[in-house]
């Protein structure tokens, strides 16, 4: 089974293109970059935003795993939007098995721009005539880590402690996806979380510990909508099975 890979070069596609192979699937993986051959992985170029080298991309692939995606950039509209709409066409015309697109829980009630984006990417996977799976993933341990490292430069840390976050570790993800790619098709939307849900509170100190800081913490209320849509907990999910390696367990690989 073939199977194409869209964003291989990203944070996600570094640890789903790995697993794929160890399942022995032909992986062909695509970026918007020329990248140097690895064994068992074919790299091609293409640009969702352009359309330039997509149809070649999908040619004769039996599963697409769509990754790529331009989060807080000029281009998110065109690559997360128009570039899921052109993939789209692209696999029906080619008769492509299984369309596999990974999304983010809460994206569809919690008021933030590039979640508006992805609830429209979602809409153009879902709507199509052949098999099609999305799964809706809790935040990157990579992701709160960054996140966390620019908030540090402030003079304190501030957190909404009524805030839930349930983080989840990128190989955890990317071995759901690759459990997807085996079970095919699921015609649903699934979500996928964390092994542990933890207050912002939480999250930050365990993160001070692991990087042996200090830095004065203050509690805030967040406000708006935006806020309220945080503490309502819609960033978690109760959804089983969840995924194995907790926050702290990230921290230590990381920092320890």
């Amino acid at each position: 089974m073939r199977v194409l890979v869209t964003g291989a070069s990203g944070r996600l596609g570094r640890a789903v293109v790995p697993q794929l192979q160890a399942k022995g699937y032909d992986v062909r993986a695509m970026s918007r970059r020329s990248r140097s051959s690895t064994t068992g992985v074919e790299w091609v170029v293409a640009d969702l935003a352009t359309g330039a080298g997509v149809p070649d991309a999908v040619a004769g692939v039996d599963v697409i795993l769509h990754l790529a995606s331009a989060p807080y950039s000029g281009r998110t509209k065109q690559v997360d939007v128009h570039g899921t709409g052109r993939l789209i066409t692209l696999a029906d015309h080619a008769g492509v098995d299984h369309v596999l697109y990974p999304s983010i829980v809460g994206q569809d009630r919690i008021p933030w721009g590039y979640y508006r984006y992805k609830t429209a990417a979602e809409q153009l996977v879902t709507a199509r005539t052949g098999g099609w799976s999305v799964i809706r993933f809790t935040q990157f341990h990579d992701f709160l880590d960054a996140g966390l490292t620019m908030l540090a430069k402030l003079p304190v840390l501030v957190t909404d402690p009524a805030i839930p976050v349930q983080p989840i570790d990128v190989q955890d993800v990317a071995g759901r996806l690759v459990a997807r790619v085996a079970d095919g098709p699921s015609g649903t939307i699934e979500e996928y979380g964390g092994p542990e849900v933890l207050t912002s509170a939480e999250l930050v100190d365990q993160w001070q510990r692991a990087r042996g800081r200090r830095r004065r913490t203050v509690h805030l209320r967040l406000p708006g909508r935006l806020g309220k849509a945080f503490r309502a907990g819609w960033l978690a999910t109760d959804a089983q099975p969840r995924g194995r390696i907790t926050w702290s367990e990230y921290l230590q690989r990381t920092y320890g």
